[in-house]
């Protein structure tokens, strides 16, 4: 396994002493070879595997390459710190400096990125409602932090809009409950009336004559359905068929 980090072309008696020197240690009459870290290297490998690629070859001997690499000195999103958000160094400039933005005065960023409501005229030429400069902080992430869909996402944030869709709704449950007490409560004045109004009328109902019933009972009865045929449909002439 030596022979495959040698460096350059090896002349005939080199490479028969490699060749032999290798048969002995399959053979066990020789000492296995060492990596860096000083573990043994199994002499059987082959060379395929024990081979560093050439974007992983660093010139030492061992399997390194077979093994996982270690994690980079970017961390994921929950074990890195995440942008303060709003915070600001020191307190506001009292005049303009060369080179802030022109909006609101903060050397923090320029005026093209400036997040500021736009003013007519700018702290440039007014030198009025400077604005502190910004804290500006790099985050080291990962390949995949760096692309997840959620990044930077405070999961507080939806507790607190949780908590105050929960006040709407009990605020909606209140008003629901309110809004049938009255309904119930105008429902028993109405029955009161009503059987007070029919106690009344039932005195004048056992006065009415029999044609008034006869002519109620017609009127219901010339009523048309829409399975009925209409008159202005019917051919009236007997003639015709």
């Amino acid at each position: 396994m030596s022979g495959t980090y040698g460096s350059g072309r090896l002349s005939r008696e080199d490479y028969k002493k490699q060749k032999e020197l290798e048969a002995a240690r399959m053979a066990g009459t020789a000492p296995p070879e060492r990596d860096a870290e000083g573990n043994e290297i199994n002499p059987h490998i082959p060379e395929f595997m024990s081979k560093a690629p050439w974007y992983l070859d660093t010139g030492k001997l061992g399997l390194q390459h077979q093994r996982k690499a270690k994690p980079s000195t970017t961390t994921s999103i929950n074990e890195s710190k995440w942008y303060t958000r709003g915070s600001r160094i020191g307190s506001a400039p009292k005049k303009y400096r060369r080179g802030a933005c022109e909006n609101c005065g903060a050397m923090s960023h320029k005026t093209k990125d400036c997040m500021e409501r736009p003013r007519k005229t700018g702290a440039k030429w007014t030198g009025r409602d400077m604005m502190a400069d910004e804290r500006v902080e790099s985050v080291s992430l990962s390949y995949d932090a760096k692309r997840d869909m959620w990044n930077g996402y405070d999961a507080t944030q939806h507790k607190t809009l949780m908590s105050d869709w929960e006040l709407v709704e009990e605020a909606r449950r209140k008003r629901k409950a309110s809004e049938l007490d009255k309904s119930k409560e105008k429902d028993l004045s109405d029955v009161n009336a009503n059987s007070i109004e029919a106690q009344f009328a039932s005195s004048d109902e056992d006065d009415e004559d029999d044609d008034a019933n006869v002519k109620s009972k017609s009127t219901v009865r010339n009523l048309r359905i829409r399975e009925d045929t209409a008159k202005y449909l019917r051919n009236l002439d007997p003639d015709s068929a």
